[in-house]
């Protein structure tokens, strides 16, 4: 079995709905399997120390864990158009990863939630990719045969999987969410099978 890591930050739900979702979609695809991992918080004060294991939901999310995936999916609420500080602070740790090209060639894509409607889906996926890039992964989108991209009047787009809590709700995803997120879980699952079997 080879594991696709799918790895969020979290604070209201809706992402980490996404996340499931995603995992399903990857694990749809024989062969390939889905490592749910999240990243703690961060502060502005370094006074209060995190727990190593989270009181609820997947572990977190360790660098061993990205070397040894066949492809990566991250996800993270919109902050003013970009990621949450808790995902880029994990991403900006990876530089060892990076120098030992740890990520070269294999696929990645990105999700996310917002609260309104044009909350910075778009720009916040954007940025998600950056780090992908820098590492030298080939990014995988949701096209436009998916036909949900056409038909939703909430979450969705081509740059990947997302949500949009104040039309869906707090953690929950419409149908149309919903079979994006499984679509991109699927695609990136099933390119990883290609790209293993052509290496």
């Amino acid at each position: 079995m080879s594991e696709i890591l799918v790895l969020y930050y979290s604070r209201q739900g809706s992402t980490a709905a996404l996340a499931r979702q995603i995992c399903r979609g990857v694990e749809s695809v024989a062969g390939m399997t889905a490592r749910l991992r999240t990243v703690p918080a961060v502060a502005a004060t370094t006074e209060r120390i995190t727990a190593p294991v989270p009181e609820s939901g997947p572990p977190y999310a360790t660098h061993d864990d990205l070397r040894d995936c066949s492809g990566l999916i991250l996800g993270s609420p919109t902050r003013f158009g970009n990621m949450a500080a808790p995902l880029k602070f994990f991403l900006d740790g990876t530089s060892a990863l990076w120098l030992s090209g740890a990520l070269v060639d294999k696929p990645g894509a990105v999700f996310t939630s917002t609260q309104s409607l044009h909350g910075g889906q778009e720009s916040t996926l954007l940025s998600m990719m950056l780090p992908l890039l820098h590492h030298g992964m080939v990014l995988v989108g949701l096209p436009y045969t998916e036909p949900g991209l056409s038909a939703t009047r909430s979450g969705g787009t081509p740059y990947g999987a997302s949500q949009t809590a104040g039309v869906s709700g707090e953690g929950q995803l419409s149908d149309t969410e919903r079979d994006l997120a499984w679509a991109l879980g699927a695609r990136v699952g099933g390119l990883a099978s290609r790209l293993r079997v052509g290496s």
